[in-house]
């Protein structure tokens, strides 16, 4: 009798399929998924890895159960889609994107589990076709370190409903979680680029690098480069009282040159979502002529004048070019041929550029507070 019993597990209804694809389709495949396991926690990671590999503020991972692996549906298939990186000796698993359009669809450790004799999975839930709570539920944001601020944690501290997202660090020097002690790869810096005060853009295995210069007066008086540069202006400050009172401290006026930055924004469409494999990618807005090295001139080919032959080139939709590194898959250029990006007078473009490639002169990633002290006036911006 006991051979006739079905535990709910071994049940065919027990299991749900689950489907994921990149942008270009050339990724494909499903996941079948024990119902007793959903939703799946998804944990959003900030270490340096993940930002510079996908180019985002952070990776949207799940892990999936013991022995449930990604079934590849043809001609879709790791070997023929998928681009491997391993970021050092070190790692202890291969993340995968796309060849084609750079999306990243998971990490897979290096060493199967001794359990069930496959290797374990983490793939990207922003890439699924079911997004729902109860498949994939958002639960924590781990590696949250100060080198990664401001990051996605600072401004999503919780979700929709008033959720808390739990936030987990291991100690440095943990055994099990060596990216704890890891730190960001301090980029190679010129001292004429440091002495110029220039901004610098690498990926993760440093394939593609370049600078961006600060912002120019020639920007703030520009009409439509202006458009996308914020004056910010000095804080008041409050005086310090003789004595104690009883009335609110008066605030001193502000002191100090107006701040040229470059807007910034987080994008959550389709498009973005499934060329990065993240939910949202971040963006700051930046003229080609301050980008060095220079992007090529000739039509559909600029991107590559900055990686070379790193440098992968998607076509997403009609006049837009994305650019991704071929060897760790960072996202890295948006390029449009909208009116609102090129210069009808000068012929002066717009390039979008991931706000997770950017970094400082010591590798740090937040670089909210790169700021440009410039003498302009708020009408002129």
């Amino acid at each position: 009798m006991a051979a006739d019993l079905h535990l709910p597990h071994q049940l065919s209804s027990a299991y749900k399929t689950l489907t994921a694809q990149c942008h270009c389709k050339s990724v494909h495949f499903t996941v079948g998924v024990p119902t007793s396991a959903l939703p799946l926690p998804v944990h959003l990671c900030h270490c340096s890895i993940c930002r510079y590999t996908h180019g985002t503020l952070c990776s949207f991972h799940a892990p999936l159960p013991k022995g449930v692996e990604p079934d590849f549906v043809a001609p879709s298939s790791i070997e023929s889609s998928l681009t491997g990186y391993i970021h050092s000796p070190q790692a202890a698993s291969e993340r995968f994107f796309c060849t084609t359009c750079g999306c990243h669809i998971g990490d897979r450790d290096l060493t199967p589990d001794p359990d069930t004799g496959k290797p374990e999975w983490r793939v990207a839930t922003s890439i699924f076709t079911a997004t729902d709570d109860d498949t994939f539920q958002i639960r924590s944001h781990c590696f949250t370190t100060p080198s990664t601020e401001p990051n996605l944690a600072t401004w999503l501290p919780s979700l929709a409903g008033g959720r808390a997202l739990h936030t987990w660090n291991p100690q440095p020097g943990d055994p099990q979680f060596p990216l704890a002690s890891d730190r960001p790869p301090v980029p190679v810096i010129n001292p004429d680029d440091r002495s110029k005060n220039l901004l610098t853009a690498q990926c993760h295995c440093a394939s593609v690098r370049f600078t961006i210069a600060p912002p120019a007066d020639r920007e703030a008086a520009h009409p439509l480069l202006s458009r996308y540069l914020r004056a910010s202006a000095p804080r008041p400050r409050r005086q310090t009282a003789a004595a104690p009172t009883t009335t609110t401290t008066p605030l001193r006026a502000p002191t100090g040159p107006t701040t040229l930055k470059r807007v910034a924004c987080l994008c959550l469409c389709r498009d973005c979502r499934l060329t990065s494999g993240a939910h949202a990618v971040g963006w700051t807005f930046v003229p080609a002529s301050a980008i060095r090295p220079a992007l090529s001139a000739e039509p559909g080919l600029e991107l590559e004048g900055v990686g070379g032959a790193a440098m992968r080139v998607y076509r997403s939709s009609e006049g837009v070019r994305r650019g991704f590194c071929g060897r760790c898959g960072a996202t890295v250029f948006y390029v449009a041929d909208a009116e609102e990006r090129v210069s009808r007078e000068d012929g002066e473009r717009v390039v979008d550029v991931a706000v997770g490639v950017l970094r400082d002169w010591e590798g740090r990633v937040g670089v909210e507070r790169f700021e440009i002290p410039q003498e302009v006036s708020e009408e002129s911006v």
